[in-house]
Protein backbone atom coordinates (compact mmCIF):
# COMPACT_ATOMS: atom_id res chain seq x y z
CA UNK A 1 0.00 0.00 0.00
CA UNK A 2 2.64 2.23 0.81
CA UNK A 3 5.88 2.71 -1.08
CA UNK A 4 8.84 5.17 -0.73
CA UNK A 5 9.62 8.18 -2.72
CA UNK A 6 11.75 11.19 -3.51
CA UNK A 7 10.43 14.48 -4.87
CA UNK A 8 12.41 17.05 -6.10
CA UNK A 9 13.74 19.86 -4.19
CA UNK A 10 11.94 22.99 -3.77
CA UNK A 11 13.49 26.84 -4.09
CA UNK A 12 12.45 29.97 -2.03
CA UNK A 13 14.48 32.78 -3.50
CA UNK A 14 15.04 35.39 -0.75
CA UNK A 15 13.07 38.99 -1.90
CA UNK A 16 14.41 40.52 1.67
CA UNK A 17 17.99 41.46 -0.06
CA UNK A 18 17.11 42.61 -4.19
CA UNK A 19 14.37 44.63 -1.68
CA UNK A 20 16.75 46.17 0.46
CA UNK A 21 19.21 46.93 -2.84
CA UNK A 22 16.56 48.38 -4.91
CA UNK A 23 15.92 50.92 -1.85
CA UNK A 24 19.88 51.89 -1.65
CA UNK A 25 21.03 55.32 -3.82
CA UNK A 26 23.93 56.51 -4.10
CA UNK A 27 23.91 61.05 -4.52
CA UNK A 28 26.16 63.44 -4.01
CA UNK A 29 25.68 67.04 -4.20
CA UNK A 30 28.18 70.36 -4.78
CA UNK A 31 27.56 74.02 -4.17
CA UNK A 32 28.64 76.56 -7.35
CA UNK A 33 32.00 77.67 -7.69
CA UNK A 34 32.97 79.92 -5.06
CA UNK A 35 34.94 83.48 -6.38
CA UNK A 36 37.50 85.00 -4.28
CA UNK A 37 39.48 88.15 -4.89
CA UNK A 38 42.92 89.29 -3.07
CA UNK A 39 43.29 93.24 -2.81
CA UNK A 40 46.13 95.00 -0.66
CA UNK A 41 46.51 98.92 0.01
CA UNK A 42 49.46 101.15 0.89
CA UNK A 43 49.75 104.60 1.16
CA UNK A 44 51.77 106.55 -1.14
CA UNK A 45 53.64 109.08 1.28
CA UNK A 46 55.28 108.38 5.01
CA UNK A 47 56.67 110.94 7.19
CA UNK A 48 58.77 110.71 10.51
CA UNK A 49 58.15 113.14 13.20
CA UNK A 50 59.10 113.32 16.81
CA UNK A 51 58.89 115.68 19.76
CA UNK A 52 61.09 117.14 22.73
CA UNK A 53 59.94 119.73 25.53
CA UNK A 54 62.18 122.87 25.44
CA UNK A 55 65.31 122.63 27.91
CA UNK A 56 64.32 124.47 31.53
CA UNK A 57 66.52 127.49 32.27
CA UNK A 58 66.97 125.93 35.58
CA UNK A 59 67.04 122.78 34.90
CA UNK A 60 70.22 123.77 32.77
CA UNK A 61 72.09 126.04 35.76
CA UNK A 62 71.85 122.81 38.53
CA UNK A 63 73.55 120.91 35.76
CA UNK A 64 75.93 123.05 35.24
CA UNK A 65 76.71 123.42 38.83
CA UNK A 66 76.81 119.75 39.75
CA UNK A 67 80.10 119.28 37.28
CA UNK A 68 81.34 122.66 38.31
CA UNK A 69 85.17 121.29 39.79
CA UNK A 70 87.16 122.75 42.77
CA UNK A 71 90.57 123.02 41.11
CA UNK A 72 92.33 124.22 44.02
CA UNK A 73 91.42 120.89 45.94
CA UNK A 74 91.93 118.83 42.91
CA UNK A 75 95.69 120.12 42.58
CA UNK A 76 96.52 119.64 46.24
CA UNK A 77 95.63 116.18 45.28
CA UNK A 78 97.65 115.79 42.45
CA UNK A 79 100.85 117.26 44.69
CA UNK A 80 100.41 114.78 47.14
CA UNK A 81 100.63 111.94 45.02
CA UNK A 82 102.89 112.83 42.10
CA UNK A 83 105.96 111.42 44.01
CA UNK A 84 103.84 107.98 44.48
CA UNK A 85 102.87 107.97 40.86
CA UNK A 86 106.33 108.68 39.74
CA UNK A 87 108.03 106.17 41.62
CA UNK A 88 105.53 103.61 40.44
CA UNK A 89 106.18 104.81 36.81
CA UNK A 90 109.81 104.36 36.93
CA UNK A 91 109.42 100.78 38.37
CA UNK A 92 106.77 99.95 35.31
CA UNK A 93 109.81 101.38 33.20
CA UNK A 94 112.64 99.49 34.69
CA UNK A 95 110.26 95.66 35.07
CA UNK A 96 111.07 93.34 33.01
CA UNK A 97 108.20 91.48 32.93
CA UNK A 98 106.87 91.77 29.68
CA UNK A 99 110.03 91.33 27.72
CA UNK A 100 109.86 89.22 24.87
CA UNK A 101 106.21 89.42 25.15
CA UNK A 102 104.23 90.12 21.94
CA UNK A 103 100.99 91.28 21.20
CA UNK A 104 99.35 88.41 18.81
CA UNK A 105 95.98 90.52 17.13
CA UNK A 106 95.49 87.81 14.82
CA UNK A 107 92.91 84.69 15.55
CA UNK A 108 94.35 82.40 18.22
CA UNK A 109 95.63 79.32 17.30
CA UNK A 110 93.42 76.73 18.67
CA UNK A 111 96.04 73.90 18.81
CA UNK A 112 97.64 72.90 22.39
CA UNK A 113 101.40 73.43 21.95
CA UNK A 114 103.94 72.06 24.80
CA UNK A 115 105.80 74.88 25.94
CA UNK A 116 108.34 73.13 28.19
CA UNK A 117 109.33 69.45 28.92
CA UNK A 118 110.67 69.37 32.55
CA UNK A 119 112.62 66.11 33.83
CA UNK A 120 115.07 65.31 36.30
CA UNK A 121 117.74 63.11 34.28
CA UNK A 122 119.38 61.43 38.28
CA UNK A 123 115.85 60.32 38.23
CA UNK A 124 115.20 59.26 34.76
CA UNK A 125 118.57 57.47 35.11
CA UNK A 126 117.00 55.15 37.84
CA UNK A 127 114.26 54.35 35.83
CA UNK A 128 111.44 56.22 38.49
CA UNK A 129 108.41 57.44 37.22
CA UNK A 130 106.05 60.70 37.92
CA UNK A 131 103.77 59.77 40.66
CA UNK A 132 102.08 63.55 41.66
CA UNK A 133 102.17 66.84 39.68
CA UNK A 134 100.83 70.07 41.78
CA UNK A 135 100.68 73.85 40.75
CA UNK A 136 101.32 76.30 43.69
CA UNK A 137 98.76 79.17 44.33
CA UNK A 138 100.53 81.95 42.28
CA UNK A 139 100.06 79.39 39.58
CA UNK A 140 103.95 80.06 38.79
CA UNK A 141 105.77 76.86 40.34
CA UNK A 142 105.28 73.31 39.61
CA UNK A 143 106.05 70.30 41.04
CA UNK A 144 106.47 66.86 40.81
CA UNK A 145 107.05 63.62 42.66
CA UNK A 146 109.44 61.05 41.47
CA UNK A 147 109.09 56.97 42.72
CA UNK A 148 108.03 53.75 41.33
CA UNK A 149 104.28 52.76 40.96
CA UNK A 150 105.81 49.28 39.30
CA UNK A 151 107.88 46.81 41.29
CA UNK A 152 110.92 47.39 43.14
CA UNK A 153 112.63 47.39 46.75
CA UNK A 154 110.44 50.20 48.28
CA UNK A 155 111.81 50.37 51.65
CA UNK A 156 115.37 51.45 50.60
CA UNK A 157 115.28 53.18 47.22
CA UNK A 158 114.71 57.14 47.36
CA UNK A 159 112.57 59.22 45.11
CA UNK A 160 112.89 63.09 44.80
CA UNK A 161 110.73 66.38 44.71
CA UNK A 162 111.24 68.49 41.79
CA UNK A 163 110.18 72.69 41.54
CA UNK A 164 110.68 74.69 38.26
CA UNK A 165 109.57 78.20 38.24
CA UNK A 166 108.24 78.77 34.81
CA UNK A 167 108.27 82.44 34.97
CA UNK A 168 112.14 82.98 36.17
CA UNK A 169 114.24 84.29 33.16
CA UNK A 170 116.87 81.35 31.50
CA UNK A 171 114.62 78.54 32.50
CA UNK A 172 116.32 75.18 32.68
CA UNK A 173 113.71 72.17 31.86
CA UNK A 174 116.39 69.63 32.69
CA UNK A 175 117.39 71.41 35.97
CA UNK A 176 114.99 72.08 39.01
CA UNK A 177 115.36 75.16 40.95
CA UNK A 178 114.47 72.52 43.94
CA UNK A 179 115.25 68.89 44.48
CA UNK A 180 114.44 67.48 47.51
CA UNK A 181 115.89 63.46 48.33
CA UNK A 182 112.90 61.85 50.16
CA UNK A 183 114.16 58.28 51.84
CA UNK A 184 110.37 56.76 50.68
CA UNK A 185 108.58 57.40 47.30
CA UNK A 186 106.25 60.07 47.16
CA UNK A 187 102.91 59.07 45.86
CA UNK A 188 100.79 62.41 45.96
CA UNK A 189 101.47 66.38 46.67
CA UNK A 190 99.05 69.21 46.99
CA UNK A 191 100.76 72.74 47.35
CA UNK A 192 99.15 74.56 50.24
CA UNK A 193 96.01 76.77 48.44
CA UNK A 194 97.24 80.30 49.80
CA UNK A 195 100.99 79.84 51.01
CA UNK A 196 102.76 79.77 47.93
CA UNK A 197 106.02 77.83 49.22
CA UNK A 198 104.20 75.31 51.44
CA UNK A 199 103.61 72.01 50.03
CA UNK A 200 102.41 68.68 51.69
CA UNK A 201 103.28 64.84 50.29
CA UNK A 202 102.39 61.07 51.24
CA UNK A 203 104.97 58.64 51.35
CA UNK A 204 104.76 54.98 50.65
CA UNK A 205 105.71 54.14 53.94
CA UNK A 206 102.78 55.94 55.49
CA UNK A 207 104.09 59.33 56.52
CA UNK A 208 102.84 62.69 55.99
CA UNK A 209 105.72 65.44 55.31
CA UNK A 210 105.56 69.09 54.65
CA UNK A 211 108.43 71.03 52.70
CA UNK A 212 108.70 74.58 52.79
CA UNK A 213 110.63 75.24 49.45
CA UNK A 214 112.11 79.01 50.23
CA UNK A 215 114.39 76.87 52.71
CA UNK A 216 116.88 75.30 50.41
CA UNK A 217 119.14 73.46 53.09
CA UNK A 218 116.37 71.60 55.44
CA UNK A 219 112.79 71.99 53.78
CA UNK A 220 111.33 69.63 55.76
CA UNK A 221 109.45 71.53 58.41
CA UNK A 222 106.46 69.30 59.42
CA UNK A 223 106.20 65.35 59.62
CA UNK A 224 103.88 62.81 60.97
CA UNK A 225 106.88 60.31 62.12
CA UNK A 226 106.48 56.74 62.16
CA UNK A 227 103.42 56.36 65.26
CA UNK A 228 100.68 54.38 66.32
CA UNK A 229 98.40 56.89 64.36
CA UNK A 230 100.60 57.05 61.47
CA UNK A 231 98.79 54.96 58.24
CA UNK A 232 100.23 51.63 57.63
CA UNK A 233 99.89 51.56 53.98
CA UNK A 234 101.12 54.18 51.25
CA UNK A 235 99.07 57.72 51.41
CA UNK A 236 97.57 57.87 48.34
CA UNK A 237 96.07 61.54 48.53
CA UNK A 238 96.61 64.49 50.72
CA UNK A 239 94.14 67.29 51.20
CA UNK A 240 94.89 70.72 52.35
CA UNK A 241 91.41 71.44 54.71
CA UNK A 242 90.83 74.84 56.41
CA UNK A 243 91.06 74.62 60.19
CA UNK A 244 87.13 76.30 61.63
CA UNK A 245 88.80 77.05 64.54
CA UNK A 246 92.44 78.83 63.75
CA UNK A 247 91.63 80.74 60.41
CA UNK A 248 95.26 81.56 59.88
CA UNK A 249 95.84 77.35 60.01
CA UNK A 250 95.30 74.68 57.69
CA UNK A 251 94.69 71.04 58.54
CA UNK A 252 96.13 67.92 56.52
CA UNK A 253 94.24 65.43 55.69
CA UNK A 254 95.60 61.99 54.32
CA UNK A 255 93.81 58.95 52.12
CA UNK A 256 95.44 55.68 52.51
CA UNK A 257 94.78 51.71 51.89
CA UNK A 258 94.80 50.89 55.17
CA UNK A 259 91.52 52.13 55.10
CA UNK A 260 91.60 55.23 57.64
CA UNK A 261 91.37 58.82 56.41
CA UNK A 262 92.82 61.08 59.13
CA UNK A 263 93.38 64.87 59.93
CA UNK A 264 96.46 65.98 60.89
CA UNK A 265 97.21 69.46 62.89
CA UNK A 266 100.79 70.99 62.79
CA UNK A 267 102.45 71.15 66.18
CA UNK A 268 105.31 73.43 67.40
CA UNK A 269 107.66 71.47 67.52
CA UNK A 270 107.50 70.09 64.05
CA UNK A 271 105.26 67.41 64.06
CA UNK A 272 102.03 66.65 62.69
CA UNK A 273 99.59 65.14 65.33
CA UNK A 274 96.50 63.34 64.78
CA UNK A 275 93.41 65.92 64.79
CA UNK A 276 90.24 63.40 64.17
CA UNK A 277 89.97 60.31 62.29
CA UNK A 278 87.90 58.14 60.30
CA UNK A 279 88.11 54.09 59.51
CA UNK A 280 86.41 52.57 56.73
CA UNK A 281 86.02 49.26 57.88
CA UNK A 282 83.25 46.39 56.37
CA UNK A 283 81.12 45.25 59.10
CA UNK A 284 80.04 49.02 58.96
CA UNK A 285 79.31 49.51 54.82
CA UNK A 286 75.70 50.77 54.90
CA UNK A 287 73.99 47.72 52.82
CA UNK A 288 71.06 48.01 50.28
CA UNK A 289 69.35 45.26 48.07
CA UNK A 290 71.98 46.28 45.42
CA UNK A 291 74.71 45.38 47.39
CA UNK A 292 74.19 42.16 48.93
CA UNK A 293 77.77 40.47 47.58
CA UNK A 294 79.67 43.30 49.80
CA UNK A 295 82.02 41.47 51.93
CA UNK A 296 81.32 41.39 55.89
CA UNK A 297 83.35 41.18 58.79
CA UNK A 298 85.69 43.66 60.40
CA UNK A 299 87.89 44.14 57.77
CA UNK A 300 89.86 47.43 56.97
CA UNK A 301 88.68 48.65 53.28
CA UNK A 302 91.16 50.12 51.18
CA UNK A 303 90.26 53.92 50.32
CA UNK A 304 91.76 55.28 46.99
CA UNK A 305 90.41 58.46 46.64
CA UNK A 306 88.20 61.52 47.76
CA UNK A 307 86.41 64.13 47.01
CA UNK A 308 85.05 66.52 49.32
CA UNK A 309 81.25 68.70 48.13
CA UNK A 310 81.56 71.99 47.03
CA UNK A 311 78.07 72.73 48.57
CA UNK A 312 78.42 70.78 51.92
CA UNK A 313 81.72 70.74 53.80
CA UNK A 314 80.72 68.22 55.49
CA UNK A 315 80.12 65.71 52.68
CA UNK A 316 82.73 64.00 50.84
CA UNK A 317 82.65 60.80 48.14
CA UNK A 318 85.20 58.11 48.69
CA UNK A 319 86.34 55.51 45.93
CA UNK A 320 87.48 52.25 47.33
CA UNK A 321 89.52 48.97 46.11
CA UNK A 322 86.76 46.98 46.57
CA UNK A 323 85.24 48.83 43.25
CA UNK A 324 82.73 50.94 45.23
CA UNK A 325 81.99 54.83 45.61
CA UNK A 326 80.53 55.73 49.30
CA UNK A 327 78.70 58.97 50.70
CA UNK A 328 80.39 60.17 53.83
CA UNK A 329 80.18 62.66 56.56
CA UNK A 330 82.26 64.20 58.79
CA UNK A 331 79.96 64.68 61.16
CA UNK A 332 79.40 61.24 62.16
CA UNK A 333 79.34 60.30 65.55
CA UNK A 334 79.68 56.41 65.29
CA UNK A 335 82.90 54.89 66.24
CA UNK A 336 84.91 52.46 63.75
CA UNK A 337 85.24 48.92 64.94
CA UNK A 338 89.33 49.28 63.49
CA UNK A 339 91.79 47.14 65.52
CA UNK A 340 94.46 49.31 65.40
CA UNK A 341 95.50 51.27 68.01
CA UNK A 342 95.01 55.34 67.88
CA UNK A 343 95.44 58.23 70.54
CA UNK A 344 92.37 59.84 68.49
CA UNK A 345 89.14 57.49 68.45
CA UNK A 346 88.04 57.15 64.67
CA UNK A 347 84.66 57.19 63.63
CA UNK A 348 82.43 55.28 61.30
CA UNK A 349 81.26 58.35 58.25
CA UNK A 350 79.99 55.77 55.60
CA UNK A 351 76.11 56.85 55.23
CA UNK A 352 75.17 55.37 51.86
CA UNK A 353 76.61 52.67 49.00
CA UNK A 354 76.88 53.07 45.33
CA UNK A 355 76.20 50.38 42.56
CA UNK A 356 80.16 49.22 42.08
CA UNK A 357 82.64 49.49 38.97
CA UNK A 358 84.39 46.39 37.72
CA UNK A 359 87.44 46.56 39.71
CA UNK A 360 89.41 49.01 42.66
CA UNK A 361 88.07 52.46 41.61
CA UNK A 362 90.91 55.05 41.29
CA UNK A 363 89.36 58.32 41.39
CA UNK A 364 85.82 60.49 42.23
CA UNK A 365 85.09 63.92 41.87
CA UNK A 366 81.88 66.43 42.98
CA UNK A 367 80.57 68.49 40.72
CA UNK A 368 81.20 72.17 41.22
CA UNK A 369 77.94 73.08 39.88
CA UNK A 370 75.58 70.27 41.36
CA UNK A 371 75.61 69.75 44.71
CA UNK A 372 74.13 66.00 44.23
CA UNK A 373 76.13 64.82 41.00
CA UNK A 374 79.65 62.89 41.22
CA UNK A 375 82.19 61.35 38.49
CA UNK A 376 84.12 57.63 39.61
CA UNK A 377 85.99 55.72 37.01
CA UNK A 378 88.42 52.75 37.74
CA UNK A 379 89.66 49.85 36.28
CA UNK A 380 87.16 48.77 34.09
CA UNK A 381 87.58 51.51 32.14
CA UNK A 382 84.41 53.32 32.76
CA UNK A 383 83.23 56.41 34.05
CA UNK A 384 80.32 56.54 36.38
CA UNK A 385 78.23 59.75 36.57
CA UNK A 386 76.33 59.42 39.71
CA UNK A 387 73.86 61.23 41.87
CA UNK A 388 73.96 61.26 45.57
CA UNK A 389 70.42 60.49 46.03
CA UNK A 390 70.30 56.82 44.27
CA UNK A 391 72.26 53.76 44.49
CA UNK A 392 72.36 53.14 40.50
CA UNK A 393 74.88 55.62 38.18
CA UNK A 394 72.85 58.05 35.96
CA UNK A 395 74.98 57.18 33.06
CA UNK A 396 78.00 54.66 32.72
CA UNK A 397 80.82 55.61 29.92
CA UNK A 398 82.84 52.97 28.58
CA UNK A 399 86.18 55.16 27.42
CA UNK A 400 89.27 52.71 27.82
CA UNK A 401 89.97 48.79 27.67
CA UNK A 402 92.15 49.41 30.10
CA UNK A 403 92.49 51.39 33.77
CA UNK A 404 91.62 54.85 34.10
CA UNK A 405 93.19 56.81 36.79
CA UNK A 406 91.79 59.95 36.73
CA UNK A 407 88.73 61.53 36.31
CA UNK A 408 87.91 65.78 36.63
CA UNK A 409 85.13 67.92 36.52
CA UNK A 410 85.64 71.37 34.39
CA UNK A 411 85.75 74.21 37.22
CA UNK A 412 84.01 76.70 34.42
CA UNK A 413 81.73 74.45 32.07
CA UNK A 414 79.21 72.15 33.98
CA UNK A 415 78.60 68.94 31.44
CA UNK A 416 82.28 68.41 30.59
CA UNK A 417 84.64 66.65 32.12
CA UNK A 418 88.32 64.98 31.74
CA UNK A 419 89.79 61.38 31.77
CA UNK A 420 92.97 60.06 31.82
CA UNK A 421 93.70 56.08 30.62
CA UNK A 422 96.07 53.77 30.53
CA UNK A 423 96.76 53.58 27.06
CA UNK A 424 97.97 57.51 27.51
CA UNK A 425 94.72 59.18 26.24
Amino acid sequence: MFADGTAPGADVESLWRSARTARCEAKSCQTEQISTVETAAQSHTSRDAAVQTDQSKDALQDFQQEVQVDYTSLLSFLQRVEDAVIKELNKNWKSRAFDGFEVNWTDQNEAVLCLHTLSYPEAQDQNLQVTSVSWNATGSVVACSYGRLDGGDWSTEKSYVCTWNLDRRGLNPQHPDLVVDVPSSVMCLAFHPSQPSLIAGGLFSGELVVWDTSRTEDPVIWRTGMTDDTHTDPVYQVNWLPDAKHRNNSRLLSVSTDGKILVWREERDGRLALAEGFAMVAQQIPRSTWLKKFARGEAAVGVTSLSFSHFDHRVFIVGVEGGYSLKCSTAAETLALHPTRSSVPLRAPAEFAFSPHGGPVYSVSCSPFHRNLFLSCGTDGQVHLHSMLQTQPLISLQLSKKCLFCVRWSPVRPLVFAAASGEGK
